[in-house]
């Protein structure tokens, strides 16, 4: 009995696990801005990019991993700019965060 019981608390971590660390790329359109300046998040304490998707029923938020294609992309202080990512999404301390494998200026 306690071997099952072990084995089903082992099956329960595994499956929390691996719904935490859950990654997937995608491409996404919208518009680059900074949380701070732009969209005033209480929670900002210094620039970070935001890409800002509106769908047809509701607004998405992907906070933009600071990497070398974002940093190549470059900041959006204030104003924002339509933009195509492409990147790894994933969910990390209550935020969606994508991380950018390719970033263009939508035209």
């Amino acid at each position: 009995m306690r071997k099952l019981a072990v084995a089903a608390l082992a099956v329960i971590l595994l499956v929390g696990a691996a719904g935490i660390v859950t990654a997937e790329e995608q491409t996404l359109t919208g518009n680059v801005m900074c949380a701070k300046c732009t969209l005033k998040k209480a929670d900002a304490k210094s620039c970070q990019d935001v890409l800002v998707v509106k769908g047809e029923n509701a607004t998405k938020e992907y906070y933009v991993t600071k990497n070398d294609v974002a940093t190549k992309f470059g900041h959006v202080c204030t104003g924002e700019k339509a933009t195509v990512v492409t990147g790894t999404v994933m969910e990390k301390d209550g935020k969606t965060w994508i991380t950018p494998t390719k970033m263009d200026e939508k035209k």
